[in-house]
């Protein structure tokens, strides 16, 4: 898993792949943080948290998008599938290596913080609250695009169809006020990831939110060992 990991992390830095994600990010982040921190005159980081929830529904699919996509493209995906390796340990070693530029991108949040510090106190257990809550949610998100990106050999398909999905998570909760059916709200309202995600935002860190995003993110892992099973033997 460790090679594959390493393997991982230099794809990311040796293409422009990591360098875009963060730059994207740091600039969608920063600008929010001047916006509401220095224009608004507020040390609250709460709105720059929200703000970034909808922009990594669509940076994830361009980090995850050549995860399985690009093996399969260039032919290399066979050597991969009959290496000594298990399934298992090559889907967790690219798990691990988007995991890892994605937790470089929220690192921002600390330096954030810390510019806030020189002006006010800043609120260190809502921030941090927060940022595991983001930590956990771009976690899950990672696992839903490498499942996306297993079923397919373009990385542009796997790039779209990963950016439909965060759209639709998104903005799942405005289907719950318009759907008149009850037992279909209480499903949605169950599996909203921004439902789970708006508790960190208050400084709650649930038990339950927690294993929400653990349980999610180890199911999508588990499909994409089975799709990799079946592409194994077929």
């Amino acid at each position: 898993m460790i090679a594959i990991l390493r393997r991982e992390l230099s794809g990311y830095f040796n293409s422009a792949i990591a360098y875009v994600v963060l730059a994207v990010y740091f600039f969608f982040s920063g600008f929010s943080f001047h916006d509401t921190c220095f224009l608004g005159d507020s040390t609250n980081l709460s709105p720059v948290f929200a703000f970034m929830f909808y922009i990594i529904m669509f940076i994830i699919p361009v980090l995850t998008m050549k995860t399985f996509a690009e093996e399969k493209r260039q032919k290399t995906d066979q050597a991969l599938l009959t290496s000594p390796v298990s399934l298992t340990e090559i889907v967790l070693g690219k798990f691990l290596g988007a995991l890892i530029i994605y937790a470089l991108c929220c690192l921002i949040f600390v330096v954030y913080a810390v510019v806030i510090s020189f002006f006010a106190p800043p609120q260190w257990s809502l921030v941090l609250c927060t940022l595991l809550g983001i930590f956990l949610l771009g976690m899950c998100m990672i696992s839903v695009n490498i499942f996306i990106s297993a079923l397919t050999e373009s990385m542009v398909v796997a790039a779209v169809v990963g950016m439909g999905a965060g759209l639709l998570i998104a903005t799942m909760n405005n289907f719950i006020s318009v759907i008149p059916v009850k037992w279909i709200t209480d499903t949605l309202e169950k599996i909203s990831m921004l439902n789970y995600y708006t508790n960190f935002t208050y400084g709650i860190v649930s038990p339950a939110d927690v294993v929400f995003y653990l349980s999610v993110t180890a199911l999508f892992l588990f499909f994409t060992v089975l799709s990799l099973e079946k592409r194994r033997w077929s």
